[in-house]
């Protein structure tokens, strides 16, 4: 009997610690950082709650585009991760739903910006600058100069030897789009991808993909944010990680909560969460080396230091506007994507 009312004991500490139905309850999470990155934060949030977690990983514009085609029936809870172009479009469109996280108050400005102009719909986690990288012995092998600007990746040269994401699909290569547009204005920025066209080898589905490609050497240049060439340095690659000459752009990785969600309860516990200092430092240990946005979370010191690089005046609010994104992805579609080469 007093084995009995132990263990009924020991089962309602636990229910009082993580709430009545986390053991019970499974969070559907969408996840569009690498694979390793969402494993780890999966794996330390199920040991912390015991509650279960089902891991649907894909790139921003993919998991953008499949949160609205379930929008009737939604089969997600919380979109974790991932560039915040399609996280704000989700906000505008009624696709997630308000919420203030108490953490909110320790979070960097850039990151409560981004929960301002969704207007509580999303909120920043992590940010990270547009850049590239490039493999230094094919670079040697052509004889050309090492590549520092923008400008110097429509050399000749590089004909066939540079890769980036498709925008459709990549909320990378979206802020790469974008980025031209506010650098050069749209006319020249849509003439400067046009000349890039000639060059590219592969638009790939994800945005981290011409990394890896250019450490293996199946790319000379391959355009990413800067800490996932990172990454390839870490393991070792003969990569150089270049921020262009002429200014880039930045993501502001963000997470929201999917409206409709049938587990919200135990979404808010995972939003909660990912905004503490200990939940954010698990992105060193995956090799993703971006900034995190609560401001006592220790940044990865081999994060790119975002003071040192010369960043345009992102407007992540029009360039995040529905309105905006489907003009310019139809537009790139049209004038770039068939260009014969």
């Amino acid at each position: 009997m007093a084995r009995k009312f132990l263990m009924f004991g020991l089962a309602m500490g636990a229910a009082v610690l993580f709430g009545p139905a986390d053991a019970r309850a499974q969070l559907n999470l969408y996840c569009t950082v690498q694979e390793e990155w969402c494993r780890e934060m999966v794996t330390a949030f199920e040991k912390e709650t015991g509650a279960k977690v089902n891991m649907t990983r894909k790139s921003s514009g993919e998991l953008y585009a499949t949160i609205k085609a379930e929008a009737s029936n939604p089969k997600g809870d919380v979109w974790w991760g991932g560039t915040g172009d399609p996280h704000l479009q989700a906000a505008e469109e009624g696709l997630t739903e308000e919420y203030k996280s108490p953490k909110l108050a320790e979070l960097q400005d850039w990151a409560v910006r981004q929960w301002e102009q969704s207007k509580g719909r999303t909120v920043g986690i992590y940010a990270g600058a547009l850049g590239y990288g490039f493999n230094t012995q094919l670079i040697a092998k052509k004889g050309i100069p090492e590549p520092k600007c923008w400008a110097d990746l429509l050399n000749p040269k590089l004909k066939d030897d540079v890769q980036v994401a498709d925008p459709n699909s990549s909320g990378t290569s979206y802020t790469m789009l974008a980025t031209m547009v506010q650098l050069m204005g749209e006319e020249k920025g849509f003439d400067y991808l046009k000349q890039l066209h000639k060059n590219i080898n592969q638009y790939t589905r994800s945005g981290a993909a011409p990394a890896k490609a250019t450490s293996l050497g199946e790319t000379a240049v391959g355009i990413v944010f800067q800490h996932d060439m990172v990454t390839m340095v870490v393991d070792g690659g003969p990569i150089k990680v270049v921020a262009p000459c002429e200014g880039t752009g930045y993501e502001i990785g963000s997470m929201s909560l999917i409206k409709g969600a049938k587990n919200m309860e135990l979404a808010k516990k995972w939003y909660d969460w990912a905004l503490t200092p200990a939940a954010q430092e698990l992105g060193a240990k995956a090799k993703a080396y971006q900034v995190p946005s609560n401001k006592a979370a220790k940044a990865p010191p081999q994060a790119p230091d975002l003071k040192t690089i010369k960043l345009i005046n992102y407007d992540f609010a029009k360039y995040g506007s529905s309105a905006e994104r489907t003009r310019l992805l139809a537009k790139w579609d049209k004038e770039v994507k068939n260009l014969p080469k």
